[in-house]
């Protein structure tokens, strides 16, 4: 009984094909939309866990200033000292390595080509906090670092735009004055949250950068490294602690330094895009409801058209339970087939996104089942009205119908 009701849904349905399809279209671009939202969501989601997790392992950023932004500060304040750094490295508990860090935007040369980059003065901690390895080449030397050597390591960007394919290690770049020797290339890392070519980079020894190219003793930027395991939140408290000490900030005052920690960045750029996704898939989902009312109202008109036909089948025996099935059933049909292209849509426009948007693409199984469940969900809700008003026709008024 129910396959023959179901073969007499797909003949009505067929009979009209372009009636039909117009009439889930609704449903396609709903299903579409949502799950072709949802899918973008999660996979930026995964690309900004991934590339924050890119910077470092349990890592902490003290910079001076308070924050207003990724790379922003409400105000000036005086820089940090090597002996901030040590003190960090010796007497917060759980710290690994506590990496200085001064930068400033420079054009770096190599025979005719000119490539403006971000060149870092630091140490070899500043590898280990960022849990960054070589590709080539090796790290500084003590020898190196101690007496301010000019000696480079490329980022991965870096190295393509000033050498190409050509081999980098023992050449000699230059940088305004400073002739530098190529010790090592760095690893690929990518682009970061922020969008910032983390590999276009030029790494440098800090006494070398200070002397040579920055005029002071100035840090600008502490990477500090948290063991394995260990809370993030109770070093940030400990270093916020001994940092207000050594900068002689009273209490009640504000802090003239800003510590981030990186799991928070996550939580909060995750947090936005959740919300983000959750609102732009409310929004789609509203295309669900309209593809609900362009199946009632042609189930309706459908109705009206083959009153005559529902007149002989109740004249011939039918129960108004067997028509109101039948209408209801082609309904059903018509919000699953929407459900069906839907998926198929929403999942071609999410992998042209995602590939777009260079993000992972990650179609969540449960959101599919759901989008195609709350199809069939709308064809019973808006299919039971016009299905129901079928079945208490009066079949006399029905036959006379022309």
């Amino acid at each position: 009984m129910i396959a023959e009701t179901i073969r007499q849904a797909l003949k009505a349905i067929l009979r009209n094909a372009l009636r039909s399809f117009l009439t889930i279209l609704g449903i396609i671009i709903g299903v579409a939309a949502v799950i072709a939202m949802v899918t973008l969501g999660q996979g930026s989601t995964t690309q900004v866990e991934a590339d924050v997790a890119s910077m470092g392992a349990n890592l902490l950023m003290v910079r001076p200033g308070r924050m207003m932004g990724p790379g922003g500060s409400s105000r000036t304040a005086s820089p940090f000292t090597m002996r901030d750094v040590e003190a960090i490295e010796a007497q917060v508990p759980g710290v690994t390595v506590a990496a200085p860090t001064s930068v400033n935007q420079m054009t770096v040369i190599f025979g005719n080509t000119n490539h403006p980059t971000s060149v870092t003065g630091t140490d070899n901690r500043y590898l280990a906090a960022r849990d960054w390895s070589l590709a080539a080449g090796r790290e500084f030397l003590d020898s190196e670092l101690r007496a301010g050597s000019a000696a480079c390591i490329l980022g991965s960007t870096a190295r393509r735009e000033l050498f190409g394919a050509t081999d980098p290690l023992g050449e000699t770049v230059r940088m305004a004055r400073i002739s530098c020797r190529v010790i090592g290339v760095l690893e690929a890392k990518g682009a970061s949250s922020f969008g910032q070519d983390q590999d276009d980079v030029v790494l440098m020894p800090l006494r070398a950068f200070q002397r040579r190219i920055a005029g002071n003793q100035d840090v600008n930027l502490i990477h500090v490294a948290i063991g394995a395991g260990l809370s993030t939140e109770k070093a940030k408290a400990d270093i916020e602690q001994l940092m207000r000490e050594r900068r002689r900030v009273r209490p009640g005052e504000n802090d003239d330094f800003t510590v981030m920690d990186m799991k928070e960045l996550a939580s909060m750029l995750t947090g936005i895009t959740t919300v983000m996704t959750g609102m732009l898939s409310a929004v789609a989902a509203v295309s669900l409801l309209v593809g609900g009312i362009g199946i009632m109202n042609i189930m309706l008109v459908s109705v009206t058209e083959r009153t005559r036909e529902i007149g002989i089948r109740l004249a011939i025996g039918a129960t108004e339970g067997q028509v109101l099935m039948q209408f209801l059933v082609e309904a059903i049909v018509l919000s699953l087939f929407g459900g069906l292209i839907g998926i198929g849509a929403g999942l071609s426009l999410a992998a042209i996104g995602t590939r777009y948007l260079a993000v992972p693409f990650e179609p969540d199984l449960s959101v599919i089942v759901i989008a195609f469940g709350f199809s069939a969900m709308i064809g019973i809700v808006f299919g039971f009205f016009p299905a129901r008003r079928a079945a208490r026709l009066d079949p006399i008024e029905a036959l006379r119908h022309e």
